[in-house]
């Protein structure tokens, strides 16, 4: 099956298995070189290996849920979505959450995903209280932080390469409303952003979206969002009497691949000014839904085909806090002066955060995506040379083409997972193309 990630690129032939049971899992696990792929939303090919790759989406059963504790039992297989959808109308929401929700528990684990509330509530691994993963044998292994706990370090965040993660049990947060109360603050430059951000580390939900065609005194210019659950009684009035309730809104798909000419620096300009400029006339405060606001992509299906049939890329660093200015700085200016303005930009506050492999840390994070042109390939060893001059590092869900020596340049910890592999006997039994790209 040709297969590729979210990017529409790498793309490979691969051998793709579904199985319906443990037994059949345990079966094609045997034959070596295996990993797990969910929904299809990692960007690059972490989640493809050419000679054995596992689809997981049929295990998608919810098996126990703790009204008391907001404690949910799932199979690796469930869709963020259809939690949502269970459970918002009993008043709870998933603790972390990316910018998609239409991603598996598995690979929310296994990326360790992140969100606009990293600063507050940490990364998606804090919210897991323990998983069930199935090694090169077939055995399964339960992990937690106290039972089995290398096991569990390193499988969030680890990108599959540490066994089949089957099962898990997250926790959920109470809600009284499925209304957001945001605040639009426009910032004319990225340190007038990044006060923003520090100003507001208090809020539950932070992100800002930058444009990076801007140049001068108005690089980095942002639009910052800020939000909070709403309360019951701060919904409007028509909605108070089921404040838990959102009005569906349709869906549009993307209707095929554009043309390779139709986004270029010139349309991405175009659109990034005018987005701030529309931005600018919401400043202030609003209520606005849980979708709208956490998945506003997630509205049209298939967005990827606004890239054309070659794809793109997503360059997502992580900077730490003492350098996260400087280097914030050099990375737009480089973006500005190359003429490739990214067409989607965000950047995020991260709080603290110490694990074994996952991407985190304190400080900010900033993704890019990227029309997969040769002026953009071109540019991507500048931003990834800027990135561990200020002692960054990358995000292996959204990485398509990071070389082997830059990441391990970046993280050190890379070499210590590929021995604690090796020494289980995991680094053939799990490899993915990526694993095998930047020799994990």
């Amino acid at each position: 099956m040709d297969l590729a990630g979210w990017g529409n690129f790498p793309r490979h032939d691969s051998a793709v298995s579904a199985p319906r049971s443990e037994a059949g899992l345990a079966a094609q696990v045997a034959r070596g070189h295996a990993i797990a792929r969910g929904n299809g939303r990692s960007y690059g090919d972490s989640a493809i290996s050419p000679r054995n790759t596992i689809d997981m989406r049929n295990f998608d059963r919810m098996i126990a849920f703790d009204a008391e504790t907001g404690v949910l039992e799932a199979e690796a297989g469930v869709i963020l979505t259809d939690v949502i959808d269970a459970f918002l109308p009993r008043g709870w929401f998933p603790m972390v959450t990316p910018g998609t929700r239409l991603i598996t528990l598995g690979g929310a684990i296994a990326a360790d995903v992140h969100g606009k509330s990293h600063h507050i509530d940490g990364s998606f691994g804090a919210c897991v209280n323990w998983i069930d993963v199935m090694g090169p044998d077939g055995a399964v292994t339960r992990a937690s932080r106290d039972e089995n706990p290398d096991l569990f370090g390193w499988t969030i965040g680890g990108m599959g390469l540490t066994g089949i993660i089957l099962r898990c049990a997250i926790r959920l947060k109470p809600v009284q409303s499925g209304w957001i109360r945001q605040t639009m603050i426009p910032a004319d430059n990225l340190a007038a952003a990044m006060a923003a951000f520090e100003e507001s580390m208090e809020a539950g939900y932070s992100v800002a979206w930058i444009d990076c065609a801007a140049k001068g005194a108005h690089l980095g210019r942002s639009l910052v969002m800020l939000g909070e659950h709403a309360g019951a009684a701060e919904v409007a009035p028509q909605h108070r009497h089921r404040p838990l309730h959102v009005p569906a809104k349709p869906k549009h798909t993307f209707p095929f691949p554009l043309p390779g000419f139709a986004l270029n620096p010139f349309t991405v300009r175009a659109f990034n000014a005018l987005y701030y400029w529309m931005g600018t006339r919401k400043a202030g405060d609003s209520l606005v839904d849980w979708d709208e606001f956490f998945y506003p992509l997630d509205a049209i299906l298939k967005w990827n085909r606004l890239y054309g049939r070659r794809g793109f890329m997503q360059f997502q660093c992580v900077i730490p806090t003492e350098t996260a200015e400087a280097g914030l700085h050099a990375l737009l200016e480089a973006i500005a002066g190359s003429g490739q303005a990214s067409f989607l930009s965000v950047l995020k506050r991260f709080g603290p955060q110490t694990s074994p492999i996952s991407f985190p840390m304190e400080g900010y994070t900033l993704a890019l995506d990227f029309p997969r042109t040769q002026r953009a390939i071109d540019l991507m060893p500048q931003l990834d040379a800027i990135t561990l001059e200020h002692r960054g590092r990358f995000y292996l869900a959204k990485d398509s083409r990071l070389p082997a020596e830059t990441f391990a340049a970046a993280d050190p910890r890379a070499a210590e997972f590929a021995a604690w592999r090796s020494a289980n006997g995991l680094d053939t039994a799990f490899s993915s193309a990526q694993s095998e790209r930047l020799t994990l």
